[in-house]
């Protein structure tokens, strides 16, 4: 939902009430995972997307409906070989959304909410889906405060509580509880959305690839930084807005910075004199993608200059360099693709072969994305 969070924000600050469509559950190869929403506001706008295009036409009327009445509703779409005309998911899954209707009256907790994720402050949202308790109440957490209620005091306290965990894992998922929050019982099923920061995405060296990289790592939900020591190149003017620029030595700056296992390392500099303090720090740091920008006969100087430096081979066995997967990229933005594929390969355990080549489940499941 994050992406389509600057559209909500209009339409909820305007005083316009609008349908919140939300993934809440998925099942075999559904094309969204669970978080995924739909929005559909003033004059009929859609925002975002519950499918790809399988059942949206239905969840838009689904939310008008549900904007009309103020109750909140829930559906499962699947595929039925039976009725070649019913609305269902072509490719063989299966997805339960909720609908329900926001607006400053039926969700106050929504401006706050939306504030925090633009800011990169971390707090979860848990809605009721099913169960005795009233469908499509929201409860906003955040590590030192809550908004909201899910109509007992007991079941709020559970869902603090386990919403907190699962904020401290970036997890999203749902939970069961009793009516007044008991642990062992499955009466009531509340959705938890956690909005962690974003991960982060470092580019070190400010040349002409370097405004495509950052580009793409946006819109892969990136907070992109682009680092460079030369100031006539890292200037913020030669990059999209949004985008962090730091003028300092890159190995200075990735010393003084966040890193943990989310955080992906793009080295465009291919300098030595840049490249080889960087890559030192880069290769203590837990960072989940280090990738290093180069020919092959720049890469394996770099590799003897950090082999003399005493980096040991486990630690070179992270970098990959030469940067990208073999698309046959020629420009800027030809090559940013080609590194955003290894990084989303990386991600979710992907070969990077074409899908005609390969078998078996196209969507897959990894406990710890990067």
């Amino acid at each position: 939902m994050r992406e389509i969070l600057p559209a909500l924000s209009r339409w909820y600050a305007s005083g316009s009430p609008f349908g919140l469509a939300t993934v809440v559950a998925v099942s075999r190869s559904a094309p969204r995972g669970p978080g995924a929403a739909m929005a559909v506001g003033p004059d009929d706008q859609v925002v975002g997307s519950v499918s790809g295009g399988c059942v949206e036409g239905a969840v838009f009327e689904l939310a008008k409906e549900v904007v009309e009445t103020g109750r909140a509703q829930l559906q499962t779409f699947g595929y039925s070989d039976e009725d070649a005309f019913a609305v269902g998911l072509t490719c063989g899954g299966e997805i339960t959304v909720l609908v329900r209707s926001v607006s400053a009256v039926a969700d106050g907790s929504f401006g706050v909410v939306a504030a925090s994720v633009a800011e990169h402050r971390p707090v979860v949202v848990a809605t009721v889906i099913d169960g005795p308790a009233p469908r499509g109440a929201v409860l906003a957490v955040w590590p030192d405060a809550v908004s909201g209620s899910l109509g007992s005091a007991g079941l709020d306290a559970a869902v603090t509580a386990d919403a907190r965990g699962e904020l401290a894992q970036g997890a999203t998922g749902r939970r069961h509880y009793g009516p007044h929050g008991e642990r062992r019982e499955d009466d009531v099923t509340v959705f938890l959305q956690s909005f962690a920061p974003p991960p982060r995405m470092l580019v070190f060296g400010a040349i002409d690839f370097a405004a495509a990289v950052a580009r793409i790592g946006v819109f892969l939900g990136y907070r992109v930084t682009v680092c460079d020591a030369r100031p006539v190149f890292a200037d913020p003017r030669r990059f999209p807005d949004g985008i962090e620029v730091v003028v300092d030595w890159p190995h200075r700056y990735l010393r003084g910075t966040e890193v943990d296992d989310k955080t992906v390392i793009c080295v465009l500099t291919h300098d030595p004199k840049f490249d080889v303090p960087l890559l030192e720090v880069a290769l203590g740091s837990p960072a989940a993608y280090i990738g290093v920008m180069g020919s092959r006969r720049t890469h394996e100087d770099r590799l003897a200059r950090l082999r003399a430096n005493g980096v040991d081979a486990a630690e070179l066995e992270r970098l990959r360099s030469p940067i990208g997967l073999d698309l046959g990229a020629r420009t800027p933005e030809e090559v940013a693709i080609s590194i955003a594929a290894e990084i989303v390969a990386l991600r979710w355990g992907g070969s990077g072969s074409p899908l005609a080549q390969t078998a078996g489940a196209i969507h897959r499941a990894r406990p710890k994305p990067v």
